[in-house]
């Protein structure tokens, strides 16, 4: 698809989110709409900060065990990242691998995916780069240049399917076996449920950025939907959610008050929240058996010495 084009559609349809989530009783925004450019940059500050454990764990389970993720992907794959984002663990994968021959990052942020292509090309001059722009919990096509390799790996790390529900996620695991056929595999890192004390102060940081990066949503619709959010007065909130083993991420109103948004009004109470994420924690066997349900199979599986994340190895 035409890159302008795509950015068209997304206007639509984040105009259609918004207003749809904005009338709901609980008030919600789906959590691919914060990462616009200014999302995207302020997330990759989140994963630097020392409440922040599941970037460093992860990276920490790809390195000690890059020979055997290597091993898993075997020579010559096609690499299929779903956000792709700054692509930072992707980097030490590739460079683990045994001659890759493409990388496919694909992202909703045009503008932030072509800086990570390009130093991809920079980094990896024997590798060909193709980013997709797409949103990944949607159908997209991949070039037919792609469906002839042999082998074809996804890789979606973060444990970014948390912010999916149950049907979203498991849509999304039927969409990467299809995309990399039937001899295919997949790397996907999930983060495990533990203490509530370690999982909130991860999402509610002292430093004030993941507020600022879930706020900044609302700064997004002033900006594309003419919006009138004071977006600064909103509070940020982290809580656990125990039936569904998830963080939610909430922006609470400081009043009752109207916010007019694409030309329409918005009443909201004092204290009520707009739901923006939802982060699920899993049990390794409740997401081996999730995996299972929608056509893959747990052939290895790495963790940190804690338990506190896990890489799964599927095919």
């Amino acid at each position: 698809m035409d890159v302008a084009v795509f950015r068209e559609d997304q206007r639509d349809a984040f105009r259609q989110d918004v207003i749809e989530g904005l009338s709901a009783p609980q008030k919600w925004l789906p959590s691919r709409w914060l990462y616009d450019p200014r999302g995207c940059e302020l997330f990759e500050q989140i994963t630097t900060l020392p409440e922040y454990y599941p970037t460093r764990t992860e990276t920490a389970i790809l390195k000690a065990h890059s020979g055997e993720i290597a091993e898993f992907c075997g020579p010559a794959a096609a690499l299929l990242e779903y956000g792709a984002g700054a692509g930072i663990k992707t980097e030490l994968v590739l460079a683990a691998l045994d001659t890759p021959r493409c990388y496919l990052p694909v992202d909703i942020a045009a503008g932030f995916l072509e800086l990570t292509a390009e130093r991809f090309r920079e980094r990896f001059s024997n590798l060909q780069v193709a980013p997709i722009v797409a949103d990944f919990t949607a159908d997209f096509s991949l070039p037919a240049s792609v469906l002839g390799e042999r082998r074809r790996v996804a890789f979606f790390p973060g444990s970014t399917i948390g912010n999916l529900n149950a049907r979203d996620a498991g849509s999304l695991l039927l969409r990467m076996r299809r995309q990399v056929g039937a001899q295919g595999a997949a790397l996907i890192g999930v983060d495990l449920k533990k203490a509530r004390a370690v999982l909130l102060p991860a999402y509610d940081d002292s430093a004030g950025v993941t507020a600022e990066f879930n706020r900044n949503i609302l700064s997004r619709i002033n900006r594309e939907l003419d919006g009138h959010f004071a977006a600064a007065q909103f509070r940020h909130l982290a809580r656990w959610n125990e039936a569904e083993s998830a963080v939610e991420m909430h922006l609470e109103s400081p009043t009752d008050q109207v916010i007019a948004v694409a030309g329409r009004g918005f009443a909201f109470r004092r204290g009520e929240t707009i739901h923006t994420e939802s982060s699920r924690k899993y049990e390794i066997k409740a997401f081996s058996e999730l995996a299972r349900r929608h056509g893959w199979h747990t052939q290895r599986l790495w963790t940190d010495p804690q338990r506190q994340f896990a890489v799964f190895g599927l095919i």
